[in-house]
């Protein structure tokens, strides 16, 4: 089929991205997901691979650690989601998007499986990794890294068999459907961990840490703590780029540099550091000055990203009071501006009571908008009704809080636009597309 078609028939399968209410034992089912790959051939068999779940930085991580693995001269697939424009986003080879012709041509391919599996639908994600494994494997990629879509011992990605795990910091995220309780969200996460192998979990908080520490116990799986086993230090934090130091495992790497910025970025590199040493285990090797230039190399959309200069726009994607919390931080450390103008847009499930509760302090005013694609998107009177200490804006859509945000801005300002990723994700196709 071509893309359109594809686009179109992938819109039938439930989208549990775009959905706010649904019982998520009910609606993810790793059986489901094992019968459609066991029909198609079981593609995501032999791949050697990694495995990345988490609440903050997931995505991040998968970026650093495929980038090191590029540049120790592998062939390396990555697998994240959401897309900030585009589907082709979510699976690339080398830094190259999947072709929209390939997304048709293997969807042609699942088809043909979905019509053996009976009454039982997969959902869109299902479907969406299925095309990942079938891609990855047809293209004979050394390494496969994939990131976790929502827990982890219950997503589509958890019928792989990793090398190593990671898990990213965890906080309270998705509460109705993962626990509500850091112990019962880490179990979720820590569902990746399988028996044997390493993970690698970047610092947590106690309740989180003693759940990852249990599974690993449990499954006799080695644990790789950051800032234990892995020690960071942050030496410089700027506009430009970040600089720190790491001591690994297998090595000391002093004055690595990054351009994802904020101090969280360091402990992402550091805990892809500890994912490329534990590949060693089974002869893989990464050299240091794979990890210096895979680290100094990578990039990852949509996360402090520097758009526009005079006025300053900066896009990121926090969607918990975490994340929140993190992003002012940095933008109080890395930024200079006069007056900070928020464009924020976020879904109905998310705690934004907490989000505003971290990034009001360091906002002069707001534009609130919500995304043209998610059903769950919250509706931007609802936010404003929670905001009585700064001047606030509605809007219907982000191409009018963008404008509007721009409106309020003097050269010497700076435009934070963050919250979805649906929202981060208009905003730049917007803002490097049109030229607003």
């Amino acid at each position: 089929m071509t893309y359109p078609e594809a686009l179109e028939y992938l819109n039938e399968f439930t989208n549990y991205e775009k959905l706010n209410s649904y019982d998520y034992n009910r609606s993810f089912r790793l059986d489901r997901m094992r019968k459609l790959s066991s029909l198609l051939g079981d593609p995501q068999k032999g791949i050697k691979s990694i495995h990345v779940a988490g609440t903050k930085g997931k995505g991040s991580t998968c970026a650093i650690t495929y980038s090191i693995l590029r540049k120790s001269g592998f062939k390396v697939g990555l697998y994240t989601s959401p897309h900030l424009s585009s589907f082709c986003e979510r699976i690339r080879i080398n830094e190259a998007f999947i072709k929209e012709e390939d997304v048709g041509r293997l969807l042609d391919n699942v088809k043909g499986a979905l019509s053996e599996m009976g009454a039982e639908a997969p959902s869109f994600f299902e479907v969406y990794t299925a095309i990942a494994y079938l891609y990855f494997k047809e293209n004979a990629v050394d390494l496969a890294v994939y990131e976790v879509g929502l827990g982890g011992r219950l997503d589509a990605t958890n019928i792989i068999e990793p090398l190593v795990c990671a898990i990213t910091p965890i906080s309270y995220e998705h509460t109705d459907k993962l626990g509500h309780t850091l112990r019962e969200i880490a179990y979720e996460k820590a569902g990746i961990i399988k028996d044997g192998l390493v993970c690698v979990t970047a610092p947590q908080e106690e309740e989180a840490m003693e759940t990852i520490k249990d599974v690993c116990k449990r499954k006799n799986a080695k644990l790789v703590v950051v800032g234990r086993d892995i020690k960071f230090k942050e030496l410089e934090s700027a506009e430009e780029k970040e600089v720190f130091n790491v001591s690994g495992m297998a090595g000391e790497y002093l004055a690595l540099e990054t351009k994802l910025l904020g101090a969280h970025q360091v402990i992402n590199a550091a805990t892809a550091v500890g994912i490329v040493e534990s590949l060693g285990d089974h002869g893989i090797a990464v050299s240091p000055k794979a990890i210096r230039v895979g680290i100094a190399s990578a990039r990852w959309d949509g996360r402090l990203e520097v758009v526009s200069k005079r006025p300053h726009i900066v896009l990121d994607g926090a969607q918990n009071a975490a994340s929140a919390r993190a992003l002012a931080d940095s933008v109080k450390t890395i930024f200079k501006y006069k007056k900070l103008i928020l464009a924020l847009g976020v879904s109905s499930d998310k705690d934004i009571e907490g989000i505003l509760k971290e990034l009001l302090p360091i906002t002069d005013s707001v534009v609130l908008t919500k995304s043209r694609i998610a059903e769950r998107s919250l509706d931007p009177a609802r936010m404003k009704a929670l905001i009585t200490s700064k001047n606030s804006v509605v809007t219907s859509n982000v191409e009018e809080a963008v404008r509007q945000a721009k409106s309020k801005a003097g050269a010497e300002d700076l435009i934070l636009i963050t919250g979805s990723l649906f929202v981060v994700g208009e905003a730049r196709e917007i803002l490097t597309g049109s030229g607003l």
